[in-house]
């Protein structure tokens, strides 16, 4: 029998065609090496409950870059998705409060909140694709609106979320940590939404919208419904990070719009649109979640902290789309 001689290029394309299927793959390995790094710098870090606890606080996170990839995967941006959250965040707290925290109180104001959030993604879609704002340039300045709207209803930071939700969200129920039913439902949730024609649409928008108007695709419509999944996705991101808080913060979005962005590079989403993964977008909050734990458990002092998770994030972005680059050339 003779022998197969593989080449260096037959194993390169071997690669790429891994990466077109799985285009978070870069990010999977990522995540398991961060994790081995904080198992050497601390062994409890892996433990059940540490992971439970890492899942919890960066849940928020986790849904806000799955909000920021459907309007990626169009070629669009979304500056306000942390805005939204905010003010999504202030509205259901200040609403439990003033109905009595009781079961009905919290489920009728979650529910508010997700219109709350679906009206701001209406409105960032509006204005980006049936006006034809520059997205970037459109979703800063409702950004600032929405902001100005959560300091009206809230002007100062610390009103406390009713027991019953907070106890809830970082509770167990049946004996496993509430946040792992969440993370099912999102699951199922993302299995539907694949399963559907938008995601097709939105990457076709992405890959080339000229195109993709000539087919007949209403790109308009479909530009919308990316916005209008942002802003859901940004509500529910509320619902986590106010679970986690406990408290209502008209300012607590700020800094997440620009780690969403970047835990969608990061899952090897391209923001030239046409190409990326929520999977990917997981992963890549997940990575963002792990440096800071590597960089806190490495005993760095504190006013370095900043610096070195700035640099790391760096770091792991450059490799990240070096992979995606390989994948899509």
């Amino acid at each position: 029998m003779a022998d197969v001689a593989v080449t260096p290029r037959a194993r390169a394309g071997g690669i790429r065609k891994l990466l077109e299927r799985y285009p978070f793959l870069p990010a999977l390995v990522i995540v398991a090496a961060l994790l081995l790094l904080n198992g050497v710098f601390s062994p409890n870090s892996l433990s059940y409950r540490s992971l439970t606890g890492l899942l919890s606080t960066y849940m928020a996170l986790i849904m806000l870059a799955i909000a920021q990839t459907y309007v990626v995967y169009a070629g669009d941006i979304d500056l306000s998705a942390g805005s939204i959250l905010s003010l999504v965040n202030v509205a259901i707290v200040v609403l439990m409060e003033r109905w009595g925290g009781g079961a009905g109180a919290v489920l009728l104001a979650l529910a508010l909140g997700l219109l709350l959030g679906l009206a701001c993604g209406l409105v960032n879609g509006i204005v980006v694709a049936a006006l034809r704002l520059q997205a970037i340039v459109a979703t800063f300045a409702t950004s600032i609106f929405f902001t100005g709207f959560a300091l009206y209803i809230l002007p100062v930071a610390g009103t406390p979320a009713p027991a019953l939700f907070w106890r809830t969200y970082g509770g167990r129920l049946l004996g496993v940590p509430f946040v792992f039913y969440i993370l099912a439902v999102l699951v199922l949730l993302l299995l539907v939404l694949s399963r559907t024609r938008l995601v097709t649409q939105l990457l076709a928008v992405g890959d080339d919208q000229q195109a993709a108007f000539q087919t007949g695709l209403a790109v308009v419509s479909a530009r919308i419904k990316g916005y209008l999944l942002c802003g859901l996705f940004s509500a529910l991101s509320a619902f986590c990070i106010t679970g986690d808080t406990a408290s209502g913060d008209p300012l607590v979005g700020g800094k997440m719009t620009l780690y969403s962005v970047a835990a969608v590079v990061l899952g090897g989403s391209a923001l030239s649109g046409g190409w990326g993964t929520v999977v990917g977008s997981l992963l890549g909050a997940l990575t963002i979640g792990l440096i800071n734990s590597v960089v806190f458990f490495m005993g760095t002092p504190s006013e370095w902290q900043n610096f070195v998770q700035g640099l790391a994030i760096l770091v792991v972005l450059m490799a990240g789309v070096l992979a995606g680059r390989r994948a899509r050339a």
